[in-house]
């Protein structure tokens, strides 16, 4: 093994000889440091031969004369964790009679940390030939795009926007299943596992066991407006669904609402954002066309989905159908769902006012009206959906 370290063989270490040899031992220097690896493995250090090889080939670069020099070779190549370090001190001045050399103080340089911080204003999409990228964005711009219309921001702004909702936490209302769960600390009597409890042990009589329903999050059933007057709101509302269906894979249920309505839940499921709005553009017939909420309604109270579960219908309310017929499937949805909550884009203009007739025939039905343009309103959104918000009889009449 010597011949394959250079610098470590007879006559390679001319200073401080007696280092490399233990008292009796006049040997090798190259086997004063096996030994040295055998005497570590001993005292159950992990110094395998490929550690000891290790070893070698970091002191063939090293003057192995210096006390420092294998000293610390032998601690970073035959060490495997900070659990073998105490052994290999103590191994170490046992071995070679040396008093451990103390760490060298490194003069501290100062280092300037730059975290960039999200810009939505596309600093950071500039080609090579352009000026230099502005200076990122500061927590006041965020909290200005946070509160801005999402139909009157720029390309960047709204890419930042949907990177925003795709980060968005969609916890969801817990609700009381049917089912049980065992239950330490109390609940009702658990038949069942009583007496199978009583027949282990031979009749006798054993410890009561109990039991409590469990929890599971509330299903909601989302259905966005695809129609021209909500062309731009649809996407970022679908961003916003994909969220929710992240959160709450069989929780949620998502449909598309325009001449028909078209099931898109399968085409959210993706953990990509924009492979998910793509296969929702293949799976949709009826982008940016007409409006008919009250036959879609309809349609939606004849599956199962809704009844127990949130609904939310975020619409801007332009009805092509008549009107009376809306606010009859509203008024059966109100009896079937949990909860019907009304997004309306419009609603974040402090001058809007519901005077359509397709919304004006939903309202009565609704139990919470809010708006949905911008970031924040979708914060807000999913903070109602979590049970986090209690709900507003007063907003729906407003």
């Amino acid at each position: 093994m010597a011949d394959d370290v250079p610098g470590i063989g007879a006559g390679g270490h001319r200073r401080r000889r007696g280092l490399l040899a233990p008292p009796g031992d006049a040997g090798e220097p190259v086997a004063v440091l096996t030994g040295f690896a055998r005497t570590l493995r001993a005292a159950g250090v992990a110094a395998d031969h490929h550690r000891t090889r290790s070893f070698l080939a970091a002191l063939a670069h090293l003057d192995a004369s210096d006390v420092r020099n294998v000293y610390w070779a032998g601690r970073l190549t035959l060490c495997a964790g900070p659990d073998d370090l105490r052994r290999y001190d103590r191994c170490f001045a046992a071995y070679f009679s040396a008093d451990l050399p103390e760490p060298r103080r490194v003069r501290g340089t100062a280092v300037t940390v730059t975290r960039p911080v999200a810009a939505p204003y596309g600093a950071g999409e500039r080609g090579p030939a352009a000026e230099p990228c502005a200076p990122p964005a500061t927590a006041s711009e965020i909290e200005v795009l946070r509160h801005r219309d999402v139909a009157r921001m720029s390309e960047a702004e709204r890419r930042q926007v949907h990177h925003l909702l795709a980060l968005l936490r969609g916890a969801r209302q817990p609700r009381r299943s049917r089912r049980y769960r065992p239950s330490p600390h109390g609940g009702a009597a658990d038949p069942r596992r009583t007496v199978r409890e009583m027949l282990r042990s031979g009749g006798e009589p054993a410890r009561l066991r109990r039991r409590v329903r469990r929890d599971r999050p509330r299903r909601v059933v989302m259905v966005v407006d695809v129609s021209g007057s909500m062309a731009a709101y649809a996407d970022t509302l679908l961003r916003f669904a994909h969220a929710l269906v992240r959160a709450e894979p069989r929780a949620t249920e998502v449909f598309s609402a325009g001449t028909r309505l078209t099931r898109i839940t399968a085409a959210l499921r993706h953990r990509d954002p924009d492979l998910a709005m793509a296969e929702c553009s293949a799976a949709i017939p009826d982008w940016s066309g007409g409006t008919r909420l009250g036959e879609e309604v309809r349609a939606l109270l004849r599956l199962p989905d809704p009844r127990g579960a949130i609904v939310v219908i975020a619409s801007d309310g332009w009805e092509r159908g008549p009107a009376d017929l809306l606010g009859a499937q509203m008024a059966r949805l109100s009896r079937l769902a949990r909860r019907v909550v009304w997004v309306n884009p419009h609603k974040g203009d402090p001058a809007y006012r519901p005077v359509t007739a397709g919304i004006r025939a939903a309202l009565p039905y609704v139990t919470d009206f809010v708006a949905g343009h911008s970031l924040a309103a979708y914060e807000d959104l999913a903070a109602l959906l979590a049970g986090e918000r209690p709900a507003r009889k007063g907003e729906a009449g407003a």
